[in-house]
């Protein structure tokens, strides 16, 4: 069992509390509590749970029974051990079944309740067993000592609910107590929105939940006798990363339930909040709360949302809410709840954990007028995967026979000694023919107590600098040789300062970049030592990833994931290749905002890139962005902290004009160069053209004169006439104005970027639906030429593969059009 002390033990005290009261209004239509162990009814508060023997209302079929009846000195240093739920259990030795007869179809609660003790020869501490419900595996447990209550919620379509309790081989089960209880109907949607890459709904109705977490904000702790469902919210204190940021506040009595019932929460968790703890309207910090996951499960995370703080005639609450590193939407509190002061609203979405052990959900300012950061409630459930699991697979085996294992483990042993001794004869024979190399320049590898792998040779000194065994793996030099031909000129794909960029096969056929540095370069082994650390401690789809890297021979060489459409300079100017549809070019730019915004918010120190510019925005082979080349990046300052004094450094063209007079580098400098990248794609043109004429060399003063001489449409790029639509045109001009600013603290962060530049993309996708409906005959007039229309086919032709990133941004946008409410600016 993951963690059988934590969340676990948090629903143990939920449960004992809510043992003792008495439903607060909902009356479920099946409600099995049981005694597991006890041989007669027992009383909780005003709840009855039945004997285990008890054989009316429910059937228990087992080969053996075995009632477990704790000692006085069991449990001697519990507070709640008093409970006699918690002094018998039953004792399960071969599988067996708990039926349920079901009156009302939907969903349920199933809550099992442990509490470990010996009894006899049974110490229930090493117990290991599964549970299963329907085609579900709830549970594969070792139990542990300690209190645990693990909560599920299964959609019963029959009218019978079989749950198996079945010990592994040589173990045994057991339970303490045992809920099964209908639950409202509208406690949990039929369908939630995803916020990841392939966007669109994942279906809850066939799927099993179990309750990781179950939060209030504020502080504070909500007991079950103020919950309709006898749940318990937890104090929001121990999840918050930084308790210095939050400030709670508490306004119960300003909850007022309209669509909202007090079954999806009660008002004492929407009646207090945990606010961002800070008047400057400036301030760029999230509030972050973080969990234990298990990865490879799809999580269903329900924000709850209540003003207990402001009439929204006096202010209006705007947040900007984020899941790990994904934006899961912008959020108008007024315009949800109808601007009824103290109205809750409740948001669901979907988020998928790969592989991370830990879900981060921060909620930020948006950068409005007075804008306040608050939430007032958090729960998480993990969804069920493919095979109906609920929990990690472990030791617990739910085998038959013992002679079968023993075969097994003779069998798995013999094969075991036999690869060893390969292993060791092959080790041997390289070792004599090869020597590991340590180059001079790879003790940066190896500080702080860290271990380099490589093939046939392991440098070990204690962890690997590169967390992730996935991504952190040392290459031998002689396979960057085999996968780039011996670095042919004819695989080279690019060049920049730190050296030469070629395209290479690995041995399992993955295409790959292999960027191959200067040995010489002292700059060059700081650029190439940086990248690598800054790579190996993120993960995100608009990020380039690491796949490798090679420092034999005192080379250093980068391997990353292959981008089939090179960088993005290059499909703007400066070659061949066919023009980018504005489409094309917007959602590129909204996935390098994404990219940057997670580098600026991602982990407790923002990382700021800075070389941000259009050479370092690759594009897959479905045009996504992807944010490359960290070897200038720097950690962010600290919280109380408003810059980095550091050398500059950058590419001519990009650099903030505050940092290079200053030397103080903050995040609002990538934002500048960002600003820059931005006036590219619409123009078209590098930064500085000498070829061209003086007043338009630069094209950051040809733009602005442009703009002030209201020649706005000159800046556009030729290949785009007739494709950017006034709007978007006006809104794209206002971001990539506020950018430019020359004082950092006038410029939005890349948070506020993104949110406007998904709304720019809203603007062009609503004036081209208007022209398609209103001018069914000409819509091909808005296309000048015939060269054009072809690039805007082309792009059309493969929108489907380019909005893999914003979907669900997209549809939020269009309710905000749709319901006409104000426009943000930056």
């Amino acid at each position: 069992m993951d963690n059988p002390g934590n969340f676990g033990f948090i629903i143990w005290i939920s449960s004992i509390y809510g043992l003792l009261h008495l439903s607060l209004g909902f009356n479920p239509v099946d409600n099995y509590l049981i005694d597991c162990g006890s041989i007669k009814n027992i009383s909780v508060g005003d709840r009855v749970f039945q004997a285990d023997n008890s054989t009316s209302s429910y059937n228990l079929s087992t080969p053996h029974q075995i009632f477990a009846i704790s000692s006085s000195n069991s449990n001697p240093t519990s507070l709640y051990c008093d409970s006699p739920l918690y002094q018998t259990a039953r004792i399960f030795n071969a599988t067996s079944h708990y039926s349920f007869p079901i009156k009302q179809q939907g969903r349920h609660w199933i809550r099992l309740h442990f509490f470990a003790y010996v009894f006899e020869k049974f110490d229930m501490s090493k117990a290991k067993f599964s549970v299963f419900a329907q085609n579900f595996t709830l549970l594969r447990a070792q139990m542990g000592d300690g209190y645990i209550v693990k909560e599920y919620s299964l959609n019963i379509t029959s009218n019978k609910l079989i749950l198996t309790f079945r010990p592994a081989v040589n173990s045994f089960a057991f339970i303490n107590g045992l809920e099964v209880f209908s639950v409202p109907d509208n406690l949990f949607p039929e369908e939630v929105r995803t916020i990841d890459l392939q966007g669109g709904n994942k279906s809850l109705q066939e799927q099993a939940l179990e309750t990781v977490a179950r939060v209030d904000m504020g502080n504070t702790t909500v007991l079950p006798q103020n919950d309709t469902l006898w749940r318990l919210w937890i104090s929001d204190n121990a999840y918050l990363i930084h308790n210095n940021l939050g400030s709670s506040v508490s306004n119960v009595s300003a909850v007022n339930f309209t669509e909202v019932t007090e079954d999806i929460a009660p008002a004492s968790v929407y009646g207090t909040a945990t606010i961002l703890n800070s008047s400057d309207p400036n301030l760029n910090a999230n509030l972050t709360w973080t969990f234990d996951v298990n990865p490879g499960f799809d999580y269903l995370v329900r924000l709850h949302f209540c003003n207990i703080m402001n009439e929204p005639t006096q202010q209006a609450i705007f947040l900007e809410i984020f899941i790990d590193s994904r934006h899961a939407g912008h959020l108008d509190l007024g315009s949800r709840t109808s601007d009824v002061f103290g109205a809750p609203y409740f948001m669901d979405v979907c988020t998928r954990v790969s592989g991370s052990t830990k879900l981060n959900v921060s909620v930020g300012p948006s950068k409005l007028n007075n804008p306040t950061v608050i939430l007032n409630g958090l729960e998480i459930m993990k969804i069920n995967d493919a095979r109906g699991n609920l929990d990690v697979p472990d030791v617990v085996s739910s085998g038959h026979s013992e002679i079968k294992v023993v075969v097994i483990v003779v069998i798995a042993v013999g094969s075991f000694v036999v690869v060893v001794s390969v292993v060791i004869v092959i080790l041997f024979c390289r070792r004599r023919r090869m020597k590991p190399v340590l180059g001079k320049e790879q003790h940066f590898l190896m500080n702080r107590g860290q271990k380099v792998h490589t093939t046939g040779s392991t440098y070990s000194n204690g962890t690997s600098i590169l967390s992730s065994p996935m991504i952190g793996y040392r290459y031998p030099f002689m396979a960057i040789l085999e996968a780039t031909d011996n670095f042919s000129e004819n695989l080279v794909i690019g060049v920049g300062g730190f050296g030469k960029v070629y395209r290479g096969i690995l041995k399992d056929e993955t295409e790959v970049a292999v960027k191959r540095g200067t040995p010489q370069s002292n700059q060059g082994l700081a650029e190439f030592r940086t990248e690598i650390e800054m790579l190996s401690q993120f993960r995100h789809r608009h990020l380039v990833s690491l796949i490798g890297y090679c420092d034999e021979q005192d080379e250093m060489i980068i391997i990353y994931e292959y981008m089939e459409n090179g960088t993005l300079k290059n499909h703007l100017y400066g070659s061949n290749l066919p023009s980018l549809s504005w489409r094309q070019r917007l959602e590129i730019c909204i996935g390098s905002a994404k990219g940057l915004h997670y580098l600026h918010t991602g982990s407790a120190k923002a990382i700021i890139h800075r070389d941000v510019k259009s050479a370092n925005i690759l594009l897959d082979k479905h045009f996504m962005a992807k944010v490359a080349d960290f070897g200038l990046s720097k950690t962010g300052p600290d919280i109380d902290q408003t810059h980095v004094s550091t050398a500059v450094k950058g590419s001519f063209g990009y650099l903030d004009p505050e940092y290079l007079t200053r030397q103080q580098l903050t995040e609002k400098s990538d934002v500048y160069s960002f600003g820059v990248v931005l006036l590219e794609v619409l123009s078209g043109r590098a930064v500085i053209d000498p070829s061209l004429p003086r007043e338009k060399a630069n094209l950051l003063e040809w733009a602005m004169k442009s703009y002030r001489s209201g020649k706005l449409e000159d800046i556009v790029d030729p290949c785009l006439v007739g494709q950017v639509k006034p709007d978007c045109l006006r809104k794209l001009w206002d971001i990539i104005e506020k950018c430019l600013a020359e004082n950092g603290i006038c410029r939005p962060s890349m948070g506020e970027v993104l949110w406007n530049l998904e709304y720019a993309l809203q603007q062009q996708e609503n004036e081209e639906r208007s022209n398609q409906n209103n001018e069914h005959s000409s819509h091909i007039s808005c296309i000048s030429t015939s060269e054009t229309s072809r690039q805007f086919s082309r792009a059309s032709s493969g929108v489907n593969d380019d909005e893999l990133a914003g979907i669900s941004m997209s549809k939020m946008f269009a309710e905000m059009v749709r319901q006409e409410r104000p426009v943000r600016n930056i």
